[in-house]
Order: C-alpha cells, then sequence, then structure tokens
C-alpha cells in the first residue's frame, strides 16, 4: 500500500502544495493562497497603486499556479519566488496597459478638444500644464538619478531592486533618490502647495 503524499501531522511544504495543485487538488490552491495572497496583494498595490487592480492580480496570479503549476521546476526558484514573479509580470502588464490606455485617450483629446471652456475643460488645461511642467523637471534631472526615479515609480521597484537590477552600489541609489526629490521637490514647491 502506497503512504500518503503528506504522512507527516503538520502542513505541507510550499513545493508539495504545488504538486497537489498540479495534481488538480483545491484544497493545496487554497492552503498557498493563505500563506502567500498578503504578500502578492502587497506587491502589486505596491507597482499599481491600486489596490482594486492589486486584488485582481492576486486572483490572476492564482489562477496562473493553478493552470501550470505541473510546469514548476523546484530546481529553479521556491514557490513564492515562482509567485512572485507570476505576480509581478501580471502587475507590470497591467500597469502597461493602463499606459497605452492613457495614451490613446490623451491623443483623442488632442485631435477631439472640446469646444467650451467649462470648469472641468479649465482644470484639465492646468492639469496639463502642472502635468509638462514635471515632465520637464524630471528632464532636467541628470540621468542617472531620473533614472533610478523611473524605476521607483515607474517599474515599482525598491532601492535594493534598483541596486541588484542596476548593479550600482544601494548607498549610491539612495543618494541618487534623494538628490533627484530634493531637487524636484524645489523646482516644483509651487505646484505642490497648490495641490495641498
Amino acid at each position: 500500500m502506497e503512504p500518503p503524499r503528506n504522512s507527516g501531522p503538520g502542513p505541507l511544504d510550499d513545493v508539495a502544495l504545488v504538486q497537489r495543485i498540479a495534481d488538480r487538488r483545491q484544497d493545496a490552491l487554497n492552503q498557498l493562497y493563505d500563506r502567500y495572497a498578503a504578500m502578492i496583494l502587497a506587491l502589486a498595490t505596491r507597482i499599481l497603486g491600486d489596490p482594486v487592480e492589486a486584488e485582481d492580480i492576486l486572483q490572476e496570479t492564482m489562477l496562473q499556479a493553478w493552470n501550470q503549476a505541473r510546469h514548476y521546476d523546484p530546481r529553479r526558484s521556491a514557490p513564492s519566488t515562482w509567485l512572485v514573479l507570476i505576480a509581478r509580470s501580471r502587475a507590470i502588464d497591467r500597469m502597461r496597459s493602463r499606459r497605452v490606455k492613457q495614451r490613446t485617450a490623451v491623443a483623442a483629446h488632442a485631435e477631439n478638444p472640446g469646444a467650451h471652456t467649462s470648469p472641468r475643460g479649465v482644470e484639465d488645461v492646468l492639469f496639463k500644464e502642472r502635468r509638462e511642467r514635471v515632465r520637464r523637471e524630471l528632464e532636467g534631472l541628470p540621468a542617472e538619478q531620473r533614472s533610478v526615479l523611473e524605476m521607483a515609480f515607474f517599474e515599482g521597484l525598491t532601492q535594493s531592486e534598483i541596486a541588484g537590477k542596476t548593479g550600482i552600489p544601494l548607498g549610491t541609489v539612495k543618494t541618487r533618490t534623494l538628490l533627484a526629490m530634493k531637487k524636484l521637490r524645489v523646482a516644483l514647491r509651487d505646484e505642490i502647495r497648490e495641490l495641498l
């Protein structure tokens, strides 16, 4: 007689859970969800800045884990790393899709501007002016400072991740980020005051 897969009294380890998910065991997926949902949700929220979209990413990540568990290779990564990579990829895809939609909407609005000057139209003009000013100030930063800000804000990377990705020492990444933020704060103090 073959022994049960989980012969011990404790919970299954992550690799065993993924193997059971590959066998289409819903209870194993539920356990993996319970272990990693908070971490995945935090990552997706950090990248997207939207808790509702982050919940979508969590669901998509678990669905992909369910569908691709049989392809998981424990020699390549731990299950937690595998899930984080799935979630990060999906969140960045969502962010890029959002940017494409925004650019399309801006282009459509530019081609067909409203013919009236409602208060909303005035707000749109002010918003565009502010956005253009921020863009100019960002472009005026030294390339190495602008680069770390873009990776932090547009890719959702931490300073440690930026250091790992670029090979730049963590202290240098922190210094560049701090210098860039100080320059932007000084250059955009009027805009910041208007928003507060």
